[in-house]
């Protein structure tokens, strides 16, 4: 499966492809820090049951549809960024 990437990546993409890139000072440490992050982000040990609106999760399911992920993922990432403060409620006036 072969997938768009957006403006961004398209950037990444091409400057790795030139050889712009420079590896990460301390890239072992970096390296194992990410994969230890990584292990502790994605490790899924509880199950949990909640009951929301019709409308809140078709709205959930689009969401995910447009970031190409499973609407349980979308849903555990906003959950997992809340809990960890990197996801505020934005007041509006």
């Amino acid at each position: 499966m072969k997938s768009k990437l957006d403006h961004e990546e398209q950037e990444i993409l091409d400057a790795f492809e030139k050889g712009e890139l420079k590896p990460a000072r301390n890239s072992a440490a970096l390296l194992s820090r990410l994969r230890t992050a990584a292990r502790n982000t994605i490790k899924k040990d509880k199950r949990v049951n909640i009951r929301i609106s019709g409308k809140d999760l078709t709205e959930l399911q689009v969401l995910a549809i447009q970031d190409g992920i499973p609407y349980q993922t979308l849903m555990s990432s906003v959950l997992h960024k809340y809990a960890n403060g990197r996801l505020k409620e934005k007041i509006t006036a």
